[in-house]
């Protein structure tokens, strides 16, 4: 079976408080969401590399935010991909996550992507005034069909925000797990490098594969075909690199060109 959503070989599966064994926790960061839905901590922090920080926080009904890559430092986060990786802040409103991510903001030498990033912002300050009145929001058409969808459109609506109506150009993200596969074969050997103690022998994505394969009931109970799939991909320098640019510029096409051609300020 698939490995499901909140599971880890170290500490076990991880439920949703709202419903225990009912209710999906998301991933990936369901501990972090978990952990500030059930009131054990105000404030968490998650990583997000594809929706592991808005999935958790969206099923467990909590506050998260995954900021532009570089914005915050990854300094000492495990790594998938250094193309998409982004830590962010959960918690159990806005404004607390707002506080959150003005305290994670700067510069961090162990994260070049962070340079001359701004020191000492405050988020939060926005908010004690922020409006939507006004503010363009664009409304993808086919998600109207979706009640919640169509729920918060009409709140946004009565806040005073301006709906704009329109239907995203269709892309296709083809070869965005190679990307991924690609970056971690590269990324976590210099994570181990960088901060894993003297004692730890594995080295690499190959290692962690062998190390599984030792003891696969407690280490890997649903397999590890990612894994093995990474060590098994070869893509040279120049290839990653055109499907990384193919990948930039569909996701161009989807959301920046939509959001220049209607004006808006958010979709």
């Amino acid at each position: 079976p698939a490995c499901p959503n909140g599971y880890s070989a170290m500490g076990g599966q991880t439920l949703n408080p709202y419903g225990r064994k009912l209710f999906d926790t998301g991933g990936s960061s369901s501990g972090s969401a978990v952990a500030v839905a059930a009131n054990y901590a105000v404030a968490a922090v998650g990583t997000e590399t594809s929706g592991s920080i808005l999935s958790p926080s969206s099923k467990n009904n909590v506050a998260g935010l995954k900021p532009t890559v570089g914005l915050l430092s990854r300094g000492g986060i495990v790594p998938i991909s250094a193309t998409y990786d982004t830590p962010g802040p959960i918690t159990k409103n806005l404004i607390d996550n707002a506080i959150l991510l003005s305290a994670m903001t700067g510069e961090d030498p162990a994260d070049p992507a962070t340079k001359d990033n701004p020191e000492g912002k405050k988020y939060w300050e926005d908010m004690k005034t922020g409006t939507v009145n006004g503010l363009r929001f664009g409304v993808i058409k086919a998600f109207l069909n979706d009640s919640l969808y169509r729920q918060a459109v009409e709140k946004i609506k009565s806040a005073g925000g301006i709906m704009v109506e329109f239907e995203p150009v269709q892309v296709h993200f083809d070869n965005f797990t190679k990307v991924l596969s690609a970056d971690m074969k590269k990324d976590l050997p210099e994570y181990l490098e960088k901060y894993a103690s003297e004692l730890i022998t594995v080295r690499s994505v190959s290692d962690v594969v062998d190390f599984n394969m030792n003891d696969t009931l407690a280490r890997i109970p649903y397999g590890q075909g990612l894994f093995t799939g990474i060590v098994e991909l070869e893509l040279k320098p120049e290839e990653l690199a055109e499907i990384k640019a193919i990948l930039h510029d569909a996701g161009t096409l989807y959301f920046e060109k939509p959001m220049t051609d209607y004006q808006l300020d958010a979709i």
